[in-house]
């Protein structure tokens, strides 16, 4: 494998990962009754309308089917990727949610 061959397929290494890391957002809004492309919007008000986050809620499933998606996996993948942004709108998510269970 050449180098060009193995930045190729790092890349696209990358972007599955990323996809996945986008899912787990989406699904992890879905199970708590959030708007993921309200929160993307929040943490990215710049930034159009993301085609990947679109994909991937057409992969959710409702929440009565889907797993949990526990707070600190997601802010776990989310700082992978380094999406501190979003990772900081989620973070006031779970705080609001937690004051509402007070």
């Amino acid at each position: 494998m050449n180098n060009k061959q193995l930045e190729e397929q790092m890349i696209e290494n990358y972007k599955r990962e990323e996809h996945m890391m986008i899912l787990v957002f989406a699904q992890w809004c879905i199970n708590n009754d959030l708007n993921p492309a309200a929160l993307y919007h929040s943490a990215y008000p710049d930034q159009p309308n993301n085609e990947a986050l679109e994909k991937a809620l057409e992969l959710t499933v409702p929440k009565e089917e889907a797993g949990e998606v526990a707070d600190d996996t997601l802010l776990g993948v989310l700082s992978l990727f380094g999406n501190e942004e979003l990772a900081f709108i989620v973070t006031q998510e779970i705080d609001k949610r937690l004051r509402q269970n007070r």
